[in-house]
């Protein structure tokens, strides 16, 4: 299902999506976590990207884990050893980043004042992560195909 599309392999064509959607999710969820203002202008954008994020991680991961099968043949090379490392903390942090934005977007309005200011604290750590994990996977696939 991971392997091909249309031919060509999907992992190098569909992790542009995670390495777009995941520093986007990032900048969403910060923005609608310190600017309360600008609530209501992101709301479903964020709730679109929140979903989309993490199923594009996913599908990374698995088409990466397909693509290593395929190439290398259980033989993988140290360089692709370190990018997949980053596969799973990636998957985790958005996944977590996702799902407290939708708590954010669904919930802040309905609960408590802290219980809104925890979320979105949450959010703003949950950011951070995902986007330091989005940036070593990146680079470290990069390195993996093009060298240092």
């Amino acid at each position: 299902m991971f392997d091909e599309m249309f031919g060509l392999p999907v992992h190098p064509m569909l992790v542009h999506a995670a390495v777009v959607l995941t520093p986007l999710l990032g900048l969403l969820s910060v923005g609608y976590a310190v600017q309360p203002r600008f609530r209501a202008k992101l709301d479903w954008i964020l709730v679109l990207v929140a979903i989309g994020a993490p199923v594009a991680v996913f599908v990374a991961k698995e088409s990466g884990e397909s693509f290593e099968r395929n190439l290398f043949e259980g033989h993988p090379s140290a360089a692709v050893n370190a990018h997949e490392a980053f596969a799973n903390p990636l998957l985790l942090s958005t996944g977590a980043l996702g799902v407290v934005a939708l708590l954010l977007v669904f919930g802040a309005r309905r609960w408590p004042k802290a219980a809104g200011t925890a979320l979105s604290a949450v959010s703003v750590v949950l950011a951070v992560v995902a986007g330091y994990y989005v940036v070593r996977a990146g680079h470290s696939g990069a390195t993996a195909v093009w060298g240092s």
